[in-house]
């Protein structure tokens, strides 16, 4: 029997010594619905390139390679010598025909694998080329044109706490970050903002011991000002940690490594997530994080050479890549899993005399996987459109960045189109991400059927038909219930985190309020299960 088959089983079969909340929520996530495969072990892995990679000497575009060079005479990467461009595939059309970074040897054989798809131009509508502004767009879902899918939330957050809405109960994170000192805008969700762990700077193996984030018992009394708000994010952020503490230490513990890794950063980020995998964590997105792209000057060393900074990152990426998709296919788990690296923009068509590239607008996307359709979508950028005009940019986008992510959410993850408008909509085309999906991106039998979309999203509403609200979030004693719905009673069950029903209480609902007292609670994460006319609800909250 193949292990991770062994699991499922496992775990099915232990449910029943659950407490019933244990068990519903088991039930939800390993059980498909009915003809539908089992998705439940699928995960996404990102890759963060942050400082903006340059796309042109990542992918050289050799159709139009005079060009290049004379956009990019000291820093372009050779035809000629031992550090010349390595041929992608001679079958692609004219207008395909690539040239990788000699430093991307590991990719091309991901490639020869069938187990890679370069995207190009990927960008948005409006490019904004700060780190900063365009950092955060692509972690909010947004455009350059609005704000309009939220600026105070992630699109992974909103897509997890709806898609996964039933996991939000469980003791693991749904989403693990490695390789910042913060805990990534992206996974911050709308109702729950403990969806993600970031393990940066700790040993995986002894986290739980050594997480102890207030070093003692926090404070009672806080003081209503700027500074008690932010030690309640503190004890929040602590409270919610050592609720995951445990769950990635024992995955890591339980899990292993089959292939050797390259002794660098990115590796060793990439070498932890596949021995969590490997551990049976059940979170769904891994953000890893390879700095140092923002390359103005030294990006070579010397005029026509390709040795350099960027040269060094390239080789450190794919290197990485290569080790972890076959440290998955050692351990037969590759088929669960997909990644891909993005970037905030792209760089000049031109270079700018320092050796080095300044801030651009597009960049290629590498989506990497067994479950991946080998290839290339796009044709490469038109470098005629680099005009001193127009600061040298190309800024045709190819593929909005969007589609790529819809695609795999709804494809791979099966996430409804509910749940793919709620986490980003395209409000400059007013379309849905769900009719502009790149079809070509997976292999057919990994593709998630129409009749089998939302199959992990079965009890929770999607964001704008919510009707309750519990406040404040942290409470100390009393937390308020709040709706919309016109209800004359309501019933509310209290679960502590383990499961255990505490409170099963029907009550009469006036004005629109309802306030709960549960200052003899000790501090800790509860549930409350909100029902009224027909409709149930599920809310998570900390007591301080």
């Amino acid at each position: 029997m193949e292990r991770r088959k062994f699991i499922k089983l496992s775990a099915a079969a232990s449910a029943i010594g659950l407490t019933p909340f244990q068990l519903q929520a088991a039930l939800k996530s390993f059980v498909p619905f009915a003809d539908c495969a089992d998705i439940s072990n699928r995960k996404l892995v990102l890759i963060n390139l942050a400082g903006a990679n340059d796309g042109l000497n990542t992918i050289i575009p050799l159709n139009q390679y005079d060009l290049y060079s004379n956009l990019r005479p000291t820093i372009k990467v050779p035809d000629s010598g031992l550090k010349k461009y390595i041929t992608l595939d001679a079958n692609l059309a004219e207008t395909q025909q690539i040239g990788l970074n000699p430093a991307l040897t590991s990719f091309k054989s991901i490639y020869d694998k069938g187990w890679l798809r370069i995207l190009q131009s990927v960008g948005y509508p409006s490019q904004n080329k700060s780190h900063f502004k365009s950092t955060d767009l692509y972690l909010t879902g947004n455009d350059g044109n609005s704000l309009l899918n939220g600026d105070d939330s992630g699109w992974i957050g909103r897509f997890m706490e709806l898609h996964y809405a039933d996991l939000t109960l469980e003791t693991f994170p749904l989403g693990v970050e490695i390789g910042s000192s913060k805990t990534s805008l992206g996974f911050h969700g709308e109702d729950e903002h403990g969806l993600a762990l970031n393990i940066t700077g700790q040993d995986p193996a002894g986290f739980y011991s050594v997480l102890n984030g207030l070093g003692g018992v926090p404070p009672t009394n806080l003081p209503n000002s700027d500074y008690g708000i932010e030690l309640d994010y503190i004890i929040n952020t602590d409270k919610l940690s050592n609720q995951y503490a445990q769950a990635i230490s024992s995955a890591f513990n339980s899990g292993q490594n089959d292939v050797p890794y390259p002794q660098t950063d990115i590796s060793n980020q990439l070498k932890t997530v596949a021995r969590l995998i490997s551990g049976n964590l059940q979170s769904k997105v891994f953000l890893v994080r390879l700095s140092g792209f923002d390359t103005h000057n030294s990006q070579v060393q010397a005029s026509d050479g390709v040795i350099g900074k960027h040269y060094d990152l390239l080789t450190q990426l794919s290197q990485g890549i290569e080790a972890f998709m076959n440290d998955l296919k050692s351990q037969n788990i590759a088929e669960d899993v997909v990644g891909l690296t993005f970037t905030e923009f792209g760089r000049k068509a031109a270079e700018n005399g320092s050796f080095g590239t300044d801030h651009g607008e597009i960049a290629p996307m590498f989506v990497f996987g067994e479950p991946v359709a080998g290839g290339v979508s796009g044709t490469n950028p038109n470098l005629s459109e680099a005009k001193s005009s127009n600061n040298f940019q190309i800024q045709t986008v190819q593929y909005d960045y969007r589609q790529t992510f819809a695609t795999l959410l709804q494809n791979f993850l099966g996430a409804s189109n509910s749940v793919i408008d709620a986490t980003f909509f395209n409000h400059t085309l007013n379309d849905s991400f769900t009719n502009l999906k790149i079809d070509t991106l997976l292999k057919e039998p990994f593709i998630v059927s129409a009749e089998c979309l939302g199959s992990l999203n079965t009890t929770k509403p999607s964001m704008e038909d919510k009707r309750w609200l519990l406040y404040p979030n942290p409470f100390r004693d009393v937390v308020t219930l709040s709706g919309m719905d016109d209800a004359n009673s309501i019933t509310y069950r209290i679960y502590n985190n383990s499961g255990v029903l505490l409170f099963n209480k029907t009550e009469i609902f006036t004005n629109g309020k309802l306030g709960i007292h549960l200052q003899h609670l000790n501090s800790g994460v509860y549930i409350f299960e909100i029902l009224a006319n027909g409709r149930k609800e599920v809310h998570k909250v900390i007591k301080i």
